[in-house]
């Protein structure tokens, strides 16, 4: 028989109690697992709580314990690439070998949105923040940094304070697109890229410019365009370029919904551009696209390790840590060249 309770209330600890015929502390026991409990008294416990549907509010026990809470929080930009959710997935794992949850949500490149996140995760005693931010001003961070939150970047590091962070060679990167293009003859080389106020654009751009000024290419500005963030504005920006007189002979797009949307606008044309795409995804082998290839996945395993050292209580200056990046040769450069 299940005790009566208000509908839509969740069951209470005080309820699994009377429904097994214990005491409050002879529950909690029981369902913690701890010790002076028979076997057969906790059998009992467990099975009123399955009937009741109830559940240990694991936060509230940690804290009331001492100890910190099992929830790390992630902060991404935006829900809909797929860059994001492989790096999620590699900090999931790592971060669940050492008994802790990740829980995620999305600012959509909304900086205030961005620290609005940051604040519910905190309510909600995370014990450590991951963050690919869209801010430029982290001042909201500073209490929780003095307190001793581990908070780790990704992707992103932050201009206005040291913290730990992971990101993408991205002049490395960038440099052996261009290279590879002018290798192969080509000098209008055009690129399509992201939020201009996004740093990790700010940097591919800078290297996009070094490397065609040491091949004495320096008449580039009117074949780029910035701020194309999804596949719909990055398709309407390759029109746009590739409309001017003359065209670009090559194009570089600096993430992988750029280059869907890059693909999108090349679809049917009798004569396209060489392209490299910054970011590897999926099919882009069947494809057949160049691009410069890195591990999401390790960016979130990384950045779960420099969490799990600062819970540990690792202390010294804030860490950097660069990933590797790599030219996949595919076709879409090499056949068009």
């Amino acid at each position: 028989m299940v005790a009566n309770r208000p509908a839509g209330n969740r069951p209470t600890l005080r309820q699994v109690a009377a429904l097994s015929g214990v005491s409050l502390k002879t529950a909690s026991r029981a369902l913690n697992g701890e010790q002076y409990v028979s076997p057969d008294t906790a059998d009992k416990v467990r099975a009123a709580a399955e009937q009741l549907g109830f559940r240990r509010n694991a936060i509230a026990r940690d804290l009331r314990n001492g100890g910190r809470s099992s929830l790390v929080g992630l902060i991404i930009s935006d829900l809909s690439n797929p860059f994001y959710s492989r790096v999620a997935r590699g900090a999931e794992r790592h971060l669940r070998r050492a008994g802790l949850q990740l829980i995620s949500a999305s600012s959509n490149e909304d900086s205030a949105l961005e620290q609005t996140l940051v604040a519910e995760m905190l309510e909600r005693r995370v014990s450590a923040l991951l963050i690919v931010t869209s801010c430029s001003d982290h001042g909201y961070l500073d209490a929780e940094r003095r307190l001793g939150l581990p908070v780790v970047f990704l992707d992103r590091e932050p201009a206005d304070i040291v913290a730990d962070a992971v990101v993408l060679d991205n002049d490395g990167g960038m440099r052996r697109a261009v290279e590879h293009l002018v290798e192969l003859g080509h000098r209008r080389i055009g690129l399509v890229g992201d939020l201009a106020r996004l740093s990790t654009h700010r940097e591919r751009v800078a290297a996009f410019e070094a490397a065609l000024a040491a091949a004495d290419i320096f008449d580039w500005h009117r074949y780029v365009r910035a701020d194309c963030h999804d596949a719909a504005h990055a398709e309407r920006a390759v029109r746009e370029v590739l409309a001017v007189d003359p065209p670009p002979t090559a194009l570089i797009t600096t993430n992988n919904l750029i280059t869907t949307g890059a693909l999108r606008a090349l679809r049917g044309l009798t004569e396209r551009p060489a392209l490299v795409g910054f970011d590897d995804f999926d099919l882009a082998d069947v494809l057949g696209v160049t691009v410069v290839a890195h591990d999401p996945e390790r960016m979130g395993e990384c950045g779960a390790e420099l969490i799990l050292n600062r819970l540990d209580g690792t202390d010294g200056p804030p860490r950097r840590v660069m990933l590797s990046t790599e030219l996949i040769e595919r076709g879409s450069a090499e056949a068009a060249s």
